[in-house]
């Protein structure tokens, strides 16, 4: 299976989220960002790593990269490849004396280490498909510049203000919220069917 390439746009946080960050990755080749709720350790571990900032003791993620270069290991790349229910999921794919192998992971631990490596992130075509977000300031080839304009007196149907709310999001670099929405939204065309 061919995998897309991302990279870390950010992360970003809601003083009303309780902890909680958006880890935002972002299609190199395209426009589609992809939000992931993670907790507050994860978001620390990958900015001190990505601002290279040296705490005095090794983080959990500094003791797995200087564990797999003790045994001789290459990790390869991470793949965030399923998204179930909610949840994602991903792989630490590494190399070990000749021998690929794989390590389950969460997404956050997955990407924490790939920092410290330099390892490539990729993201399973379905798992972008179902949760990533299109930018709005990016067009797709063969996409009008601009959507038809609508007459302002058609009354909004739920799914609809879903969508205008989760554009908004993405405009204002809100990404937990728009994660929040894409769930929402995700679940609301589902009751629909």
């Amino acid at each position: 299976m061919d995998f897309i390439q991302v990279d870390i746009i950010g992360l970003s946080t809601n003083p009303s989220s309780g902890g909680a960050y958006a880890l935002v990755l972002g299609e190199i080749e395209g426009n589609r960002k992809l939000p992931i709720i993670i907790g507050s350790f994860e978001a620390q571990a990958i900015a001190l790593e990505l601002e290279k900032i040296q705490p005095p003791r090794p983080m959990t993620h500094d003791l797995l990269r200087d564990l797999f270069e003790s045994l001789g290991a290459e990790v390869l790349d991470v793949v965030i490849d399923e998204l179930r229910e909610g949840t994602f999921f991903a792989k630490i794919r590494f190399i070990h004396e000749g021998e690929e192998a794989q390590l389950d992971a969460r997404p956050s631990d997955a990407v924490a280490l790939a920092v410290r490596v330099d390892a490539p992130i990729y993201v399973a075509p379905a798992v972008l498909d179902e949760a990533g977000i299109r930018s709005e300031d990016e067009v797709a080839p063969g996409e009008p510049l601009e959507a038809p304009a609508e007459p302002e007196t058609k009354p909004q149907s739920e799914l609809e203000r879903l969508e205008g709310e989760l554009d908004k999001a993405i405009r204002e670099e809100d990404y937990e919220r728009a994660a929040r929405l894409r769930d929402d939204i995700k679940r609301h065309k589902s009751e629909l069917n």
